[in-house]
């Protein structure tokens, strides 16, 4: 009898210990989330691995709303600059845009005069960066809600897709482009972002993610202390309105220097020129080694402070840091903490800023029968 009963304790004892696995193997969860100011329906889709990382994504603008990940000593924080609600997201973008969080396109970063040729006819988007187009026109990708593919998970992790359909002559840009994104947290504590789209014609396209970093926790203050290393041995310099030079220069002996670790606050003050028109870092990187095959290094990021590291890797071409210059305060996030100058770095990975008006940059055009398919990887870690 006894050994029944201690059978018996054992079963239960081995059922609470399988059903606690279950609870903490890899979830998606789906929820409503809110109305836009047109009435249309969000959604939010929470990721959860077992080793207490949680992302959430908004189908508004495909928008990574909150990244949750413990610190060395197991303290988790979000660890990326956003809102609490909806609203926090469509104000921003009706003022203009600082783009939290945002899917970008159709096409990323800057366009000259918002001009590019395909086949010898010339486009035309807005200058919503005057003289300049910057990030896709005045209603870019971030601004319309997604479509809700797919989730997905099993033991090695969990996932959500979406989708956008952008109609021929949106913001200017030709063909029927249809783009999907998606999003997967692993057990690794690794976030991928998995980037594919087809057009029914010639078009040009550069997609990134717009989410601000800080490894020491939103709301914390100025990432000057965080550590960074970029694979990188050249840029693309800029003209005073942030647009390519066409140059592809070497970052030795500038205060873009980043190939062994360097305190990103050391030269943010720098007199020199670049810095100066950028007010910071908001740079293109040409990340080194084959771009469109499998990931590889592109950047690093470790904060003393906590002991939080973040690596990122890419089959894109460029890397676009941005130390949040334009952040004055205007915004006040989950934290109820303002948003200012350098609290944050933007980690960009995408094709170079014009490249449509730069034959010898990795070209961007998309044509009938081509995929862009393209994956940037956010690995977080301690030491």
């Amino acid at each position: 009898m006894k050994a029944l009963v201690k059978s018996a304790v054992c079963l239960v004892a081995l059922a609470g210990i399988m059903d606690g696995a279950a609870q903490a193997a890899p979830a998606v969860t789906v929820q409503p989330w809110g109305k836009t100011p047109a009435g249309e329906d969000v959604k939010i889709i929470t990721l959860t691995n077992d080793h207490a990382m949680t992302v959430r994504v908004i189908t508004y603008g495909g928008i990574i709303q909150s990244v949750e990940a413990p610190d060395r000593a197991g303290h988790v924080q979000d660890l990326v600059l956003g809102f609490g609600t909806l609203e926090g997201y469509t104000k921003d973008s009706a003022e203009g845009g600082l783009f939290f969080g945002a899917m970008i396109g159709r096409y990323a970063n800057r366009l000259a005069h918002g001009t590019f040729t395909i086949d010898g006819k010339s486009y035309h988007t807005d200058l919503t960066d005057p003289p300049n187009a910057l990030h896709g026109g005045k209603i870019g990708f971030d601004k319309h809600v997604w479509t809700l593919v797919d989730t997905k998970k099993n033991a090695k992790g969990a996932s959500v897709t979406l989708r956008l359909v952008s109609p021929n002559g949106d913001q200017g840009f030709p063909g029927t482009l249809t783009t999907s994104v998606t999003y997967t947290l692993d057990e690794n504590n690794a976030l991928s972002l998995h980037y594919q789209a087809t057009t029914d014609a010639p078009t040009v396209l550069n997609l990134t993610n717009h989410s601000y970093w800080n490894l020491n926790g939103e709301g914390s203050g100025s990432i000057e202390n965080e550590v960074m290393q970029i694979n990188a041995e050249r840029y693309t310099p800029t003209d005073g309105t942030s647009i390519p030079t066409g140059e592809l220069a070497t970052v030795a002996g500038t205060p873009l220097d980043f190939r062994k670790p360097m305190r990103i606050g050391d030269h943010l003050r720098s007199d020199f020129a670049q810095m100066l028109i950028a007010r910071g870092y908001d740079h293109n990187w040409i990340v080194d080694g084959a771009y469109g095959k499998a990931p590889r290094p592109a950047a690093v990021i470790f904060d003393p402070a906590s002991g939080r590291t973040l690596e990122v890797s890419t089959n894109q071409p460029g890397l676009q840091v941005y130390t949040s210059n334009s952040l004055t305060g205007k915004y006040a996030g989950i934290s109820h903490r303002a948003y200012r100058q350098t609290d944050a770095l933007a980690l960009e990975a995408e094709h170079y800023p014009d490249s449509p008006n730069h034959p010898s940059f990795p070209t961007t055009e998309l044509r009938p029968g081509q995929k862009f398919d393209y994956t940037t990887i956010f690995k977080l870690g301690t030491r």
